[in-house]
Order: structure tokens, then sequence, then C-alpha cells
């Protein structure tokens, strides 16, 4: 009896979760997993990083990352301390990226005396196993075979496109809001068969690319003219460097007064240099730009705090000041310093930036708290809070219903990940109702077969 072999999907997370991105696509004698993130946020969420894996690592043939952000790459050490040991791929960009971020992470683990998900040798380890791959060069792993294509979400970010058992796939890792600060727009499919895509704002639209300027100007503006300090807290791969592009820009035409501005956070001041080495990464303007004056996140009254000395001495700075600081969803790192400090003083602005997962200090703060918890201190908060959601990496609700439009000929299945339950549903109705295309948000350890 002849028996048809298909493919298989399992989703160890990512599903109806902004966070944790772990894809497993299985096809015939073949086993490629698709990112190995952090599960982040809630407390019960962030306990599933210690669960042992729903498959054998040892059995895992091939391991593609689409880019570099914790929830996509935190668990590549315990996957390998857990057995596995074949190659792990991505660009070369997200690979200089991802292994300063999971220093850090191990480094924050220890400090914290608990919960140490893997040690310093399960990461040298993952490094010998890393492998750089460009743009469009083709890869065969078994029987499948799989490009990367630029995503424009972070530096490095890519989207992966497989070719298994006749079948075109794509997994969209994250999608880059387009027009993005520093780089070029996603590439455009027409003829995906099968999407796995993101939904962390589906059924949500962003501000204009000129309206998040604007909204940065303008709070520059107030917090110098109330003579407070504007807090940014900002992730150290993208947003950080986004935002100094910007200050400079402002500043170079006058645009805001020159007032002190610090980076934080020694991550951000890491991640920075590997952007300053992939210029060729960049939009084309930008790179043009970067190579008439190379100094895009660098300026005159610009200061990088790297050591403890150094952060703690922002504090003694006299009148309004710009901070930068880590972690973008306020859930360490030394953004609480200047919370427990700024808060309180309602000459302030605490300007968030970012998507913040439920259940951390950031979304309480965005959803009104007027008391927080920091540092074991129970703050008031007069400062005044504002978001812009326009600096966002990830497409918004349209961008992302567009992005599977453009393969409405060919689709014959979508999977909804990366974004909470209700963004991922919304997004996989609007595609069910639009395109009359097949579509579902899966959930965890779910599986389906292709």
């Amino acid at each position: 009896m002849f028996v048809v072999i298909r493919m298989r999907i399992s989703f160890h997370g990512g599903a109806r979760e902004v966070t944790g991105a772990c894809y497993l696509l299985e096809a015939e004698q073949t086993k490629i997993l698709v990112d190995c993130g952090l599960f982040q946020g809630r407390r019960e969420l962030e306990e599933l990083n210690g669960e042992p894996f729903r498959f054998v690592p040892s059995e895992i043939d091939a391991l593609i990352v689409t880019h570099a952000h914790l929830d996509h790459v935190g668990r590549i050490p315990k996957f390998v301390r857990d057995g596995f040991a074949g190659p792990i791929f991505s660009t070369a960009a997200t690979r200089d990226l991802a292994l300063p971020l999971l220093h850090d992470a191990l480094r924050l683990d220890a400090r914290n005396g608990g919960g140490m998900l893997y040690e310093e040798k399960d990461l040298e380890r993952a490094v010998a196993l890393w492998r750089a791959v460009p743009y469009g060069t083709r890869q065969a792993m078994g029987g499948m075979e799989f490009r990367l294509h630029n995503a424009g979400h972070i530096l490095g970010s890519a989207m992966v496109e497989m070719r298994a058992e006749g079948e075109k796939i794509l997994f969209t890792g994250d999608l880059g809001n387009t027009p993005s600060v520093l780089l070029p727009a996603p590439e455009h499919f027409s003829d995906i068969e099968y999407l796995i895509t993101e939904s962390t704002y589906g059924g949500m639209a962003h501000e204009a690319a000129e309206e998040r300027v604007l909204r940065l100007e303008r709070a520059v503006e107030d917090a110098v003219s109330r003579g407070g300090a504007l807090m940014i807290p900002a992730f150290a791969t993208e947003r950080t460097q986004d935002i100094l592009h910007l200050l400079n820009e402002m500043l170079l035409f006058k645009r805001i007064p020159d007032v002190p501005v610090f980076v934080d956070s020694p991550l951000a001041i890491r991640i920075t240099e590997v952007y300053e080495r992939y210029p060729e990464d960049y939009r084309p303007e930008i790179r043009e730009l970067f190579g008439q004056h190379p100094h895009l996140f660098r300026f005159k009254k610009l200061r990088f705090t790297e050591s403890v000395d150094a952060s703690k001495s922002i504090a003694e700075v006299r009148g309004p000041k710009i901070i930068i600081a880590g972690s973008g969803m306020m859930q360490g790192g030394r953004i609480l310093h200047h919370l427990k400090r700024h808060l309180p003083d309602e000459r302030s602005i605490l300007l968030i930036v970012g998507f913040q997962a439920a259940g951390s200090l950031g979304r309480r703060l965005v959803e009104g708290a007027e008391r927080a918890r920091v540092l074991g201190e129970d703050v008031a908060v007069r400062a005044e809070i504002r978001k812009i959601n326009g600096f966002s990496a990830h497409a918004d609700g349209p961008q992302l219903y567009d992005f599977a439009a453009s393969n409405r000929d060919a689709l014959k299945r979508v999977f909804t990940v990366q974004g909470e339950e209700r963004q991922a549903l919304h997004l996989a109705q609007e595609i069910r109702d639009r395109l009359g295309v097949a579509a579902d948000a899966p959930q965890l350890h779910q599986e389906f077969e292709i």
C-alpha cells in the first residue's frame, strides 16, 4: 500500500503569545527548527523556559534563526545543552547581535541567583555551531531547502523561505514596520502556499512615520521646558539606534534644544557598535548618509555610560536631560533606577516606544497605574506617561494583512503566531473573512499536518 508522507508543523512557543518563538517543521527524514526563543512577560510564562523541550533536540537536523531578539534566540544555548549538535543558520548580523544579547542574559541570570537556563560553555558550543548565510543563498538540508530574505525588522532580520515536499512555506519571523528609520522594507512574495506570520499588532494600526518623529520631538521640547527628565526605556537592539539617529538629525537641524543625552545600557553600547559594522544592511539613503557622515548614532552631548559609576553620575546632572536605558519593557535593567528617581517628578516624562507584554511594568504604566513597585519600593507615578506605537519595529495590522493578501492566489493555509491571543485570532479571522483562506492561531505545542 502506497503511503503519502505529509509534512508536520508544531508550535512550541509564540502560540497566542508574543514571545518564545519556536517552530518545528518535519518532512520525511528531515527536522528543522525555526527559532528557539525565550518566553517573556508573565511569571507563569517565563516558567516555561525551564521545561524540557517537547521534541528531542539531538534529532533536529538544523536550527534556522530569523533574528537576534531574545524571544527568538534566548533558549538556543539550552537547546545545545540538551543535545542539539547540528548547524545553526542565520545572517551574519543576526549572529553578531545575538552573541552579546545571550551573554547579557546569562549575566543577568547569574546575578539574580537562580533560574540558569544555560552556562557559558553551552553558549560557546552554540557559537561553534553558528553559520552565517547571506540573504538569497539557497541552502539544502536533507529533504528541504531554505533561503533567507530581508524582513526589515532589525539589523540582519530574515524571513525563512522553505521548500519541502513540493510546497513553498514562509516563516516571517518578525515582519518590519514600513517605513523603518534605518532599514529597507521587507521583501514581498506572491507565491507562498503556507504562511507562518507574526501577529503582534493584528487588528491595530501604527501612527504615520511623520507622526512618530513629531511626537518624539515634542516630548523632548516639553521635558526641556519643564526642566524634567525624558526617560525612554528602549530595547538595546534597533530601538536605541533609531532614537539616537533621529535625535542626531533633530539636533543637526536645530529642531530640539541641545541637552545632555545618556545611553545608560552597556548592552546597547555593544549593539550600536555592531550596527556600525553593517552599513550595507541600511536602506539606500541611510547607507549613503553613513558614507558621508559615519556618526549616525553619535553627537556632541551624547554620553554612553557603560560603568556603574558613570550610570550613577547621571543623577548629578541638573536640569533637563534625556535618558535612554534598558530594558524596553522595564522588567529589569538600569531604567529602573531612573524610574525610581523620576516617576514621582511631575516635570518628567516617560516615553514608551516599544511593545509592552502583558504582566510587565511597562504595560501597567501604559494602562494608567498610579503607583508602581520599582526596585522593592512603592513609587508614586506623577510623571507624564506617553506612548508612541509608530516606533515599533513590527508591522501593524494593515501591513500584516497586505503581506498575506499579496499571496492570495497561492495560499493554502496561514498560521498566525507571535501575538497575544486577541491579536492572533483577529488576524486569522481577517484572513479567513477577506481572503477566503484557511487560517489558524495555534495553541502551545499544537501540531498540524500540511
